[in-house]
């Protein structure tokens, strides 16, 4: 599968995480792929859509944050290796 753009935000608790989601989803035209939940409790989601979008949508929670953010970034045209991370 390929990809425009991969945006991934990685936050504390899966309730957090579904905030994120939907505030992602609501700010630009992106799909959620994906989450991956860690030990310690951090949850990293995974979006797509093109370049312009996803960049739109991880920016929205990082100027506007639900809840706090401990990473997040925008991986433009995405190897076929790391698309399939994300599945």
């Amino acid at each position: 599968m390929t990809y425009g753009a991969l945006g991934l935000v990685e936050v504390l608790g899966s309730s957090n995480a579904v905030v994120v989601v939907d505030q992602m989803l609501k700010t630009s035209d992106v799909s959620f792929r994906t989450w991956n939940t860690k030990c310690g409790g951090h949850v990293t989601v995974f979006l797509s859509g093109d370049v312009a979008a996803v960049t739109a949508a991880v920016e929205s929670v990082k100027e506007n944050p639900p809840c706090e953010i401990v990473a997040a970034a925008v991986i433009s045209n995405p190897s076929g290796e790391t698309a399939r991370l994300v599945g």
